[in-house]
Parts: C-alpha cells; structure tokens; sequence
C-alpha cells in the first residue's frame, strides 16, 4: 500500500520572510466576483493541520486570500528569470501566482502553499494573472497521476472557481476562471539564481544557496568530490541528484510536462506547473505535449536532456562562487543517477524486485524496446505484465528469475489499467463545462488514488546516497536507450 500522509498539528513558519526583500514583491491577490469552493485535498490537508478549517473559512484563505495564523503577512510573488526554450528571458516572474503561507509538516519539512490564478502582480506584463478553471482541472488530473505513478511532484490544495469570463487564444472562450493552490516543496527556481547572477547580486545568491541547504538539506556530494565542503557545490550535486531522479521519474510514468524551462525548474525536484502536459498513448520518444513546441525541444525522449541542460544553467548561475571544476565533477553524475533511478523506477512500475545489476538494466532495455517496436501504450503494457506475467518471447527470457512485488490489491485483476489520455481528459472537462457535473472528475480521482494505493510506494534507492561512482552497484555499462542518446 501506498503510504498515507500522516495528520499533523497547524505549524506556521515563514523562513521566506528573512530574504523577501530581494526574493519577491508583496502583492494582493484579486477581489473576485465570486468565490465557489470546487476541489479540497482531502488527502494532503491533514498534513498540514489545515483539515479541521470549515469550508467556509477555507474559501476565506484559498480564494480570498486571508492570512493563515502566524503567517505571510501578505503574499509575495517572487523573482527570477529565466531560459524558455532555450532562449534566456530576464523579463518573467509570479505572473499569476505568489506564495501565500509557508508551513511544516509532521515531518518537519517546510513547505510552500502557492497559487496560480490569483491576479495581476508586477511580473504580469499584459497577463491578465488568471487561471481557466479547465487549466486548474487538468492540474487535478495531472499531480493526482503523477503522484498515484510515484513521481515527486506538487499536490494540488485547493481549486476556488471565482465567477469571471476568460478569453484565450488555445481554447473556447468567454471560459470559466479559478484561483488554485499547491502545496509543494519550495518555491526556488534555477531562474531565481539565474536572476540573481544575472544582476551580480553575489551577496543575495550566497544567501539564496544557504537558505535552501538548510530548508532543503539532501546528500553530501561523493566522498571523492572536488569541492564537496563548498555550499554551492553541495547544492548543485543535490540538484543534479533531485531532477536525474525527476527525469526518471517522467520517462517511467510515460509522461511529457511540455515547458520544462529553467523558470519551471524547482531546485527541491519536486514536479510543478502543469500546463500542456500529455500522457502517451503509445511509447513514442518524439511525442510532444505543447502544441506551441515545434521542434520537438521538449518531446519525450529529449526531457531527461532538457533537465541535465537546466541543471548546466544553475552551474553557470553558481559560478561566482565556486570554481568550474567542482561545478561540472557535479554535473557529469547526471547521466548514471538517471540510469540507476531508471532501473529503480521501471522495475518498480513492472512490479518486480531487482536481482542484480546486470539483469535489472537487460530486463528494461527488453521492456522498452519491445514497447517501442510495437508502438505499445506504456500504461497497458506495465498492467498486462505486472509482477512478470503474460510475457512471451524475449521479455519472458528477460524476466527468468525475478520475483513479483507483493500486490494483491483487486486493481490488478481488472480488465485494463489507470491512463490518462486526451480524450479522457476531455471527456471529464466536457460535462463540467456544459452543465456543472463534476461527478467524472471526482469518480476518476477515486480511481487514480486507487491505482496509487495498488502500486505502493517506489522502491527506495540503495543507500543513503546515491553517489554516481557506484553506478548501478558499481558496474561499467552502455547508457539504456530510454532517451540516454541525448545525454
């Protein structure tokens, strides 16, 4: 079983507030013209302390912004530049969004309750800072599947659809408008160091490293790293650590975020901002999600190239602090933590334990082409060979010898698995827009959750880091060709 977020008492902690002055600009959120509350994370607001609030004050705090106790006094959208699609961009910021409230869980994590909708700030440009509420449904979907296929990423808190007609280029308008909230793990983005080098504001990036090492603490570097003691260093190995895992993540749970900018980049790893993301319908590494993205840059089988590219960028940001060397030792472990947490995650979704580091890596070299030459849909063919079963042919010799993950949860003798295609999502969109019948939506986040509950927990990576010189137990190996090609 999955494990549960586990209730925790209402812990406010601003850490944010001791370097807002240079990190973000205090702003108001929008006075709607109405406020209806639309979806509550039942499932995440115990974790917080927040599940004992009614709905009405939960309207007062997600959709009229009133401060939560001990709080932010007022929100604050934050700064940072940015590379969209490769072209670096220094006039971006919170646009739509702004950090509410920062609070631990039982775990002691500090974590950021964000928005996205929430009005014009002065990183708007000509935005009109709000949110469709089919953007803030596909949100829904998106975090509920990611986190039910084991992939860090942002919980959606809160939906509040505000009563305003929206016009868009992409879509039918006059549409319907929402204000959402995320809970997540931090809010510091590889464009906020960006901005921060850019201006030569060193004193600011030396404060921005330490406040997320301790915020965010992660693993020490190798023990043979050059440079391991140096904060910038330490931070930089966390980071290439984090978003191989990420990319990893992406690649086993068949999905495409589609803008994977340095802005969209979250130094804690964690999976954010979901705009035109996509599921695959069949394994295809030239499978694209935004309709904007013409040449592929951030396809399928380019984002593991995209997130070692970003994580090159947040080097170059950190270059006033530390020497080259140490930067690119950190970045050069890119490549073998993205294989090592493949193999973890693949085997994982499979539903296999690993045997060894040979066989593991032969076993989803097999999967993966076998999908890729019957252009098979990644979501059926973990179902249909979950634990080693109905495998033929190649696969079959592939699974000799691997014992089946414990699952006996009644999802698994089901007719077909958990997906996540357009047409669905359409198809869930569709009865709320016509007639306000938000029954599908709510049916198919049981089921996702349920998926979630059957496939347990990934399986945790060996040791307590995950240093690339042990690289799959240590083995020399050709990179997999699950996207490897672009590293």
């Amino acid at each position: 079983m999955r494990a549960e977020p586990q209730a925790a008492p209402y812990t406010p902690d601003p850490q944010i507030l001791a370097i807002a002055d240079w990190l973000g600009d205090p702003v108001a959120a929008a006075d709607f013209p109405a406020t209806k509350l639309r979806f509550r994370n039942r499932r995440w607001d115990k974790a917080v302390g927040l599940d004992g609030l009614s709905d009405a004050e939960w309207v007062r705090h997600f959709g009229r912004f009133e401060p939560l106790p001990g709080n932010l006094p007022q929100p604050l959208a934050l700064r940072y530049h940015g590379h969209q699609f490769r072209v670096f961009n220094p006039e971006i910021g919170d646009g739509r969004g702004f950090l509410f409230a920062q609070l631990r869980d039982g775990e002691g994590r500090l974590l950021d309750l964000g928005t996205k909708g929430s009005g014009q700030t002065p990183h708007s440009r000509s935005g009109d800072g709000r949110l469709t509420l089919k953007g803030a449904v596909r949100e829904i979907l998106a975090t509920e599947m990611l986190e039910a296929l084991g992939a860090y990423t942002s919980k959606t808190f809160s939906v509040i659809e505000t009563g305003e007609d929206l016009w868009r280029n992409d879509e039918p308008s006059p549409t319907r408008s929402a204000v959402m909230v995320r809970l997540s793990h931090g809010h510091i983005r590889i464009g906020t160091f960006q901005r921060l080098a850019v201006l030569e504001e060193h004193a600011a990036l030396e404060q921005l490293v330490a406040y997320c090492l301790e915020q965010y603490p992660g693993n020490l570097p190798p023990a043979d790293a050059p440079g391991r003691d140096e904060p910038a260093v330490i931070l930089l190995n966390q980071v290439v650590e984090r978003l191989a895992d990420l990319a990893a993540s992406y690649v086993t749970a068949g999905f495409v975020h589609g803008v994977l900018n340095t802005d969209n980049m979250n130094i804690s790893g964690e999976s954010f901002d979901y705009g035109p993301w996509r599921w695959l319908p069949q394994w295809e590494m030239g499978f694209t999600a935004a309709y904007f993205d013409h040449s592929g840059l951030y396809a399928f089988g380019r984002q593991v190239e995209a997130l070692s590219w970003n994580c090159a960028q947040l080097a170059v940001a950190l270059r006033p602090l530390a020497e080259s060397q140490p930067l690119v030792a950190a970045l050069e472990r890119f490549g073998p933590l993205y294989q090592q947490n493949l193999v973890r995650r693949f085997l994982w979704r499979l539903g296999v334990a690993p045997l060894s580091p040979e066989r593991d890596l032969q076993l989803v070299a097999t999967a993966e082409a076998g999908m890729r030459e019957t252009a098979a849909s990644p979501d059926l063919f973990f179902f249909t060979h979950q634990g080693g079963r109905a495998a033929q042919g190649e696969l079959a010799d592939a699974l000799q010898g691997f014992q089946p993950l414990e699952r006996n949860d009644s999802y698994w003798s089901g007719n077909h698995p958990e997906a996540l295609l357009i047409d669905e999502v359409e198809a869930i969109c569709s009865p709320i827009d016509s007639h306000d019948d938000w029954s599908t939506l709510e049916t198919k986040i049981a089921a996702i959750r349920r998926m979630g509950n059957a496939m347990g927990d990934p399986l945790p990576p060996p040791g307590k880091s995950q240093s690339a010189d042990r690289a799959i137990g240590g083995i020399s190996h050709a990179p997999v060709s699950l996207c490897s090609t672009a590293l």
